[in-house]
């Protein structure tokens, strides 16, 4: 997974986490916890707050 797969992240970040509300994580958190999920391979430098925001929503309506 790249940073841009934002519905794959977000569901690997749903089975990885499913207690968390994705509503009150930190983008700090969030950067750690996609770059630590197995399948993810990609720079930690080529994210931003743009990217984090579109995996925080994908994770939030993977919830829903």
């Amino acid at each position: 997974m790249k940073w841009t797969d934002t519905l794959d992240i977000a569901i690997a970040l749903t089975d990885a986490h499913p207690d968390i509300d994705p509503m009150s994580i930190r983008f700090t958190d969030l950067h750690a916890w996609v770059m630590a999920l197995p399948d993810f391979d990609d720079s930690p430098d080529r994210s931003g707050e743009k990217i984090l925001e579109a995996i925080q929503q994908a994770w939030i309506d993977e919830r829903d």
